[in-house]
C-alpha cells in the first residue's frame, strides 16, 4: 500500500514498513501522531529538528550517488556494493559490541524470508548502483519515487490490502508520471531507465518482505542479515583483489558508499518522528532539483524540465494517498469515552 504506519521495534527504535535500513531509497508514506508532530492542542511540530534530519537525509542520498559516480571508473556495481556491505556490518558490529541489547535483538528466525528479502534486495542496489552510473542524477532519483505505488500493488497481491478509490488514483497518478519522464518512443527515451525501474521494483518486493519480517523481528537483525547475506553475493560478481585498485584519493567516496546508507536510513526515520508525511513527503522531493543542481554543476548534466513534470506527479499521487489516508483514519478512530483524560488535558 501507499500508506505506512510508524512502529516501534524491539530495539526501541522507530522503523517504517517498508523501509530497510541501507538502501537509497524513495520516500516512505507515513501518517501517524508523531511525538513532535501536531498534536490535538495545536502545537506546533518541531520544524527546526525536523529541517534537521531532513537535511542529513537529502546529504545522505546525495553523498550515496556522488560516491558511486566517483567510484565507477575503477569499480563495477558488485565491488562498491561489496563495500557497502562491508562498511554498514562493521558499523553493525561496533554498534552491537557497546549495546548488548542489540545483540540480544539478533535471532536466527524466519531465515527463509530473510534471504529471500535479501536476494530480491541484493538486485535492487545492484540495479540502482548501474542506473548512477548511466543516468543523470535526477531522472534516477525521480524514478525511486515509483516505489511506494510498487508496493501499492504487491501488498494487495501478498498482505491482503484493499485497494481503495483514493489509491487507485494514486497509482494511476504516479503510473502517469513515471510515462512522462520515460517519454517511451521519443528521442529522451533511455532504455537504462528500465533497469531504474526494475530496480523500483524489486524493493518494493523487499519493502513487503520487510513489512512481513517486522512483525516479530527487530530492526538491528533484519539489518545485520541483509549485510551478512549480501557481503557474500557481493564478492561473487567482484574482482578477489578488487581493494587492490583503491587508493587514498578514493577514501571519501568508499567512506561515502558505508556510511551514507546508514544515515539515510537513521535521519529519514527520525524525520518522521519529528513531522507527519505531508510535511517529511515534500521536503524528501526536494532531492531531486537538489541533485539535479550537483549533475549540472559537477557533471554537465542538463536540467530535464519533463523529469521534473513526471516526477512532481509522482509525488502528487504519493500524497493524494496520505490525504486520503488521513481522512480515512480519523473516520475509523473511535471517540473517546467520556471522561477519559485526553492528550489536550
Amino acid at each position: 500500500m501507499l500508506h505506512y504506519r510508524p512502529r516501534q521495534s524491539d530495539t526501541g527504535a522507530i522503523t517504517v514498513p517498508g523501509v530497510n535500513a541501507l538502501q537509497p531509497v524513495a520516500p516512505v508514506v507515513a501518517h501517524s501522531r508523531i511525538p513532535g508532530a501536531t498534536d490535538p492542542t495545536g502545537a506546533p511540530a518541531r520544524l527546526g529538528v525536523l529541517v534537521l534530519w531532513m537535511s542529513g537525509t537529502l546529504v545522505a542520498f546525495i553523498i550515496a550517488a556522488v560516491s558511486v559516480r566517483t567510484l565507477s571508473d575503477t569499480l563495477n556495481a558488485f565491488e562498491m556494493m561489496s563495500i557497502r556491505s562491508a562498511g554498514g556490518l562493521a558499523i553493525l558490529l561496533a554498534m552491537a559490541a557497546f549495546q548488548p541489547e542489540l545483540r540480544r535483538s539478533v535471532r536466527i528466525n524466519r531465515m527463509g524470508l530473510q534471504g529471500l528479502r535479501n536476494v530480491v534486495h541484493f538486485g535492487s542496489q545492484i540495479c540502482w548502483t548501474l542506473a548512477v552510473t548511466m543516468l543523470p542524477f535526477a531522472t534516477v532519483f525521480a524514478l525511486e519515487f515509483t516505489i511506494p505505488a510498487f508496493v501499492a500493488v504487491l501488498a494487495v497481491l501478498f498482505l491482503g490490502e484493499r485497494m481503495t478509490s483514493h489509491r487507485a488514483i494514486a497509482l494511476a497518478i504516479c503510473f502517469i508520471g513515471v510515462l512522462v519522464i520515460l517519454r517511451p518512443g521519443l528521442e529522451g527515451f533511455q532504455p537504462a531507465m528500465l533497469i531504474m525501474i526494475a530496480g523500483a521494483f524489486l524493493f518494493a518486493t523487499a519493502a513487503v518482505a520487510t513489512k512481513k519480517l517486522i512483525s516479530t523481528e527487530a530492526t538491528f537483525s533484519i539489518m545485520l542479515w541483509m549485510n551478512l547475506m549480501q557481503l557474500p553475493m557481493n564478492l561473487l560478481g567482484s574482482d578477489p583483489l578488487f581493494f587492490l585498485r583503491l587508493d587514498l584519493s578514493m577514501a571519501l567516496p568508499v567512506i561515502g558508499i558505508a556510511v551514507a546508507g546508514l544515515a539515510i536510513h537513521y535521519c529519514l526515520t527520525n524525520a518522521f518522528r519529528c513531522g507527519d508525511a505531508m510535511v517529511v513527503i515534500p521536503m524528501d522531493f526536494l532531492r531531486v532539483p537538489l541533485i539535479a543542481l550537483v549533475g549540472w554543476a559537477f557533471y554537465g548534466e542538463r536540467l530535464d524540465t519533463v523529469v521534473f513534470a513526471g516526477a512532481a506527479l509522482i509525488v502528487g499521487g504519493v500524497l493524494w494517498n496520505v490525504r486520503g489516508e488521513a481522512k480515512r483514519s480519523e473516520t475509523l478512530r473511535p471517540a473517546p469515552a467520556r471522561g477519559v483524560m485526553q492528550p489536550a488535558e
